[in-house]
């Protein structure tokens, strides 16, 4: 499947440096990010401006800045960045017929909104505010999510134990398989070793395709997994 969203190319020629998402180095660094996989993992530290390059995809998408489908429109504080005005699209000749930004952190407006337009029964039948944090996620992505479409996820793990990840996993492909995208911001080392996915790292400065291995996600949860008590008594020394 040709992807929808081919790639995106940043006009630096009317960029503002008083802007914070140009002082951000990985994304200064960005002139042009192609998508050849299915599935593109960004990945990095805390302010390495993951979830704000993500932030702008989608609303130069035409999603709302809190998440929701593209018919959304409501804003419970419009904290966004500007970043989206700088953005150039490129998509295939292809229309996806669905799709959907998720974030974690502001996910609360998005169930409050879906129950203020009486939409929860497209999501599982019950208001997602009736549901764990968990539960209503996967309530969304099982119910709301149909295929044929592209699904910006930021930092989905925030909200599942690693079993419900495992299950995400299975999700995703499935869907993958019917024709879809996923382009998702993570911390998570268990999502990021997904088959058939790229993986762009925002760490050191600069914007760059890594293997699994390398990321600092697989690294530190491995060293941790393989010498516990030895971590442990490193970082609480003293």
């Amino acid at each position: 499947m040709e992807n929808y969203l081919r790639s995106i190319k940043i006009n630096r020629d009317i960029t503002d440096s008083t802007n914070y998402y140009e002082r951000i180095p990985a994304i200064s660094s960005i002139n042009q990010l192609d998508f050849n996989k299915n599935i593109t993992f960004f990945v990095g530290e805390n302010g390495t401006g993951k979830s704000t390059l993500l932030e702008g995809i989608a609303v130069k998408y035409g999603f709302n800045p809190e998440g929701g489908s593209i018919n959304f429109n409501f804003s419970s504080r419009n904290t966004h960045s500007q970043l989206y005005d700088q953005i150039t699209l490129v998509k295939s000749m292809r229309r996806a017929k669905d799709g959907f930004f998720f974030r974690a952190e502001s996910f609360y407006n998005v169930a409050s909104e879906i129950d203020d337009l009486d939409l929860w029964k497209y999501y599982g039948g019950e208001s997602l505010h009736k549901q764990s944090h968990g539960e209503s996620f996967f309530s969304l992505i099982m119910e709301r999510f149909r295929g044929n479409g592209l699904y910006l996820l930021d930092e989905p793990e925030a909200a599942l134990s690693p079993q419900r990840q495992l299950s995400l996993i299975i999700r995703i492909t499935q869907l993958i398989e019917a024709n879809s995208q996923f382009i998702i911001a993570t911390h998570s080392p268990i999502l990021l070793g997904m088959d058939r996915a790229e993986i762009y790292s925002l760490d050191d400065g600069e914007m760059k395709l890594v293997k699994y291995e390398e990321t600092e996600s697989y690294q530190i949860t491995k060293m941790f997994l393989d010498n516990r008590d030895g971590v442990l008594r490193n970082l609480l020394r003293g």
